[in-house]
């Protein structure tokens, strides 16, 4: 992989992860189109970290506040095990347990947490059925066909109400599911995790952040699960490599803040068909392409 490679690569990444295009379904096609069959696992996680950075710059002061109710309610966690074997011992003098969800940012904890688990299931089973690292161009084409029609009904869809408090661990698992379906390449995961968080009555503002700060712990995953492969023969990176990977998770960073605040905008002014219209058109030259070149 050059340089300028790397760089469009990081641009992809950052601009895709974030607007509701599929950073998957572009990489993938990128690659197919410039055979590029094999990036390097080192640069996939890479890229994640750098679109990680972003998100934490933008949503800073909320994740400082779901890590600290975090902890928290571990330790809580921890002190009511200790209660739990003192009450059994000392029956005529039990103490009380400690209740676990009692500030908003412990319900969003584990509504985040909640969300997590359909995702990694989801994912773990796409990776086995699906050729994630190097689709074929019809896969993609087809994601970002059905990622187009997700944007072209979000404005469309009612305001709901629904905040921190008031959503509940059913909505959680129901847009936990969604983006387990969106780890297929071309259905965008901030599409359609905002459009089913709409569609299940959260607040717009609200489902954006949520969708962003539940991707944290599923790209933190896949990142985990990669990092075992970079030390498998043939996986290794020269110090060339290393530089060009390094620069392309920076530029995923930048161009990621930008277009984190760009869709911010867009969601507010309800925009987001223009973005549909581009899945549309960009889904059906990967299906043409495909069968082009299978011709």
């Amino acid at each position: 992989m050059s340089l300028l490679e790397s760089i469009i690569m990081g641009i992809i990444q950052g601009v895709a992860e974030f607007l509701p295009i599929s950073s998957s379904g572009h990489l993938a096609i990128f690659k197919a189109l410039f055979g590029l069959q094999d990036v390097g696992i080192a640069y996939d996680v890479l890229l994640h970290i750098g679109t990680l950075v972003a998100v934490f710059i933008v949503y800073w002061t909320d994740i400082w506040e779901l890590i600290k109710e975090g902890f928290a309610i571990l330790g809580d966690c921890i002190n009511n095990v200790i209660r739990f074997f003192y009450n059994i011992f000392h029956k005529d003098r039990k103490v009380k347990y400690r209740r676990l969800i009692k500030t908003p940012y412990r319900k969003f904890v584990m509504l985040v947490i909640v969300s997590t688990i359909p995702t990694g299931i989801i994912g773990m089973v796409f990776e086995k059925v699906f050729n994630m690292d190097s689709p074929s161009l019809i896969i993609p084409g087809i994601g970002l066909l059905i990622t187009g029609l997700m944007l072209f009904v979000i404005d469309d869809i009612p305001e709901g109400n629904k905040n921190e408090k008031t959503t509940s661990f059913k909505d959680a698992v129901i847009i936990g599911l969604a983006q387990g379906v969106a780890t297929l390449p071309g259905i965008s995961r901030s599409g359609t995790t905002t459009t089913v968080g709409v569609k299940c009555g959260l607040k717009r503002d609200y489902a954006i952040k949520y969708s962003f700060i539940m991707s944290i712990p599923a790209i933190m995953g896949a990142c985990v699960l990669k990092i075992k492969d970079l030390f498998e023969p043939g996986n290794g990176v020269t110090s060339t490599e290393l530089v060009y990977y390094i620069v392309g998770a920076v530029v995923a960073g930048v161009v990621g803040f930008i277009c984190i605040k760009t869709l911010l905008v867009a969601y507010n002014r309800k925009k987001m068909k223009y973005f549909s219209y581009y899945c549309f058109v960009a889904g059906t030259v990967a299906i043409v392409t495909y069968f082009v070149t299978m011709g």
